[in-house]
This record gives structure tokens, sequence and C-alpha cells, in this order.
């Protein structure tokens, strides 16, 4: 994505004769989403003691092998994969998603509970934009961070290390080192 954080849907050159033709990067994402959709899918259905075909699944779907003692339980979704960055000793509990075009990445010891979502792509709010543009900006979530069951983290959000994200808490603001955020709308509860 550009500067702006925003890539555009369709050619804008055939947009601007009528054509609403999408355009060279949208593609290749959308081939991408289609190819990963494809292998979470089979992940997803592999009998849970299948490690060895679940390791080679996330191996396609991440690009590369899973960093030492990091655990997903299925079902996982993800719209791309490459660029979600997993570091040693991260924990993904079950039905968690990871929109990372993005581009997601979760530190050291991080432990995610259920139905976790994490969303890195939208659309501009501005009505005559949403449908010709995607939004986005990266998540970073530090080292030994725990996101509790259902939160929400949106674009561009960065937690900081030690951090905790209660139950069903959407982030769309920065969270500073050592504190619980809670809340619908994410707000720093506690400090330590």
């Amino acid at each position: 994505m550009d500067a702006d954080r925003l890539m555009p849907i369709h050619d804008a050159a055939m947009l601007a004769q009528g054509e609403r033709v999408l355009g060279e990067e949208f593609t290749a994402m959308n081939r991408r989403v289609l190819e990963v959709t494809g292998l979470t899918s089979r992940l997803n259905v592999l009998p849970f003691d299948d490690e060895a075909g679940r390791a080679r699944l996330l191996e396609q779907i991440l690009g590369r092998p899973l960093a030492p003692r990091v655990t997903i339980l299925p079902p996982f979704f993800t719209d791309h994969g490459l660029r979600l960055e997993l570091a040693e000793r991260v924990f993904i509990n079950q039905n968690c998603t990871f929109l990372d075009y993005a581009g997601i990445r979760l530190g050291e010891g991080v432990m995610v509970g259920p139905k976790a979502a994490f969303i890195t792509v939208g659309h501009p709010v501005d009505p005559d934009e949403r449908r010709h543009f995607l939004s986005g900006a990266p998540i970073d979530v530090a080292e030994n961070v725990w996101i509790g069951a259902g939160a929400t983290i949106l674009p561009g959000v960065s937690i900081g290390r030690d951090s905790v994200i209660a139950a069903g808490t959407v982030v769309a603001d920065d969270v500073p080192a050592a504190s619980l955020v809670a809340g619908p709308k994410g707000t720093v509860r506690r400090r330590w």
C-alpha cells in the first residue's frame, strides 16, 4: 500500500474510461486470498492429531515453517498468510482470524484466545472512495501479550509488552506496555 495506506481496487486508467477493471496489485492480492482460503479450508478439516499435516499446510499458508513451539489450534483463518509473523512460543487458540495483508507481528510468548480477530485492511469511510480503495496498516503485538477471547485488533495498532487485552475488547488505539485494556472500545484500566 502507498504512503496514504490506500490500494486502488481498480485500474485508474480503465476506471477513467468507465471500465471497472481490477488493478494489478488488487488482482494479485485476490489470487493469494483464493489460494490461502483453499489451504485453510483443508487445514480446518484435518484430524486434530494430524500434526504433520497441519505443519505442512501452515508452512504453505505462511510461506515458511513455524517458529519453535508455536501452537495454532484449528479452525484458523487468514486471508494472505505471507505477512503474518509469529515468533517463538506464540499460542493461537481456536477460531481466530488474521487478515494480514498489511502485516501482523506477534512477539515471543503472545497468547491469543479463541475467536480473536486481527484486521489490517478495510475500506475508506468516504462513500465515494469505499468501492475504489482498500485501506490498511500493520498490527504489532510485542512480547508476552495476552489477547482475550473475542477481542478485535484493528489496523495500525501496536500493543506494548506484557499487556492484557480483555475478552471482547475492540482495540482501535495503541496500547502501552504493561497495561490491562478492557471495554467495548479498549480503554486502559490498569497499569503495572
